[in-house]
């Protein structure tokens, strides 16, 4: 899971913002793998039915967006997103805050769900810049596609380890308010998951 994650992150989306045909395919099927997956390995039933609807709203906002109003579809592709990278965050995160010794594929999870967050944000912040085209400084309107999410990609890695480096600015109320929401979970991921593992490795010990 962490390496399609990895590879979808940081190689299929950029080569795909880049206009590589191929690369938009890869990075779609590295996803459907990514969910399949997860849906393989849980058994929280109400995750698998959530992933389902996420699944199937984005595939209609795709399919169906250009007989929609621009911002309905948007809502129904981006709110499908969400979903499903919600859906898989709430599998993986139980598997890593479970009791038990901490293994190299329980870090791995914590990865993979660190990567999830800055997955959910950027679809966020790709709804809000396309429901408000001036949500940003320093971006022009929203063209959608690949470049969209690769962008918004960028600004969410930026906001969730609080780089910032000031290329891309939030001047929306929506997009601040996501952006200080994201830099806040960003830091208390990282302290309360290391508090965690090293709470469960102790115990383990002294059994």
């Amino acid at each position: 899971m962490l390496v399609l994650e990895l590879c979808t992150v940081f190689l299929a989306e950029p080569l795909a913002a880049r206009g590589l045909p191929i690369a938009r395919g890869v990075a779609d099927i590295l996803v459907l793998a990514l969910v399949f997956i997860v849906v393989a390995l849980s058994y929280r039933h109400g995750a698998t039915l959530l992933i389902a609807a996420g699944v199937a709203a984005t595939g209609a906002g795709f399919f169906l967006g250009p007989d929609w109003p621009p911002p309905v579809a948007g809502l129904v592709r981006r709110g499908g997103n969400i979903l499903v990278f919600s859906s898989l965050t709430w599998v993986v995160a139980h598997m890593v805050y479970a009791p038990g010794r901490i293994t190299v594929r329980r870090l791995q999870g914590a990865v993979v769900v660190y990567l999830n967050i800055a997955l959910i944000f950027a679809s966020a912040f790709s709804l809000v810049w396309e429901l408000r085209p001036a949500a940003f400084a320093n971006l022009t309107a929203s063209a959608g596609g690949p470049a969209e999410l690769d962008t918004m990609m960028y600004f969410s890695l930026t906001t969730l380890t609080t780089t910032g480096y000031g290329d891309i600015v939030p001047v929306d109320p929506f997009a601040r308010s996501l952006a200080n929401l994201e830099a806040v979970l960003g830091q208390f991921y990282l302290a309360i998951t290391v508090a965690r593992l090293v709470t469960l490795e102790l115990e383990g010990r002294r059994r």
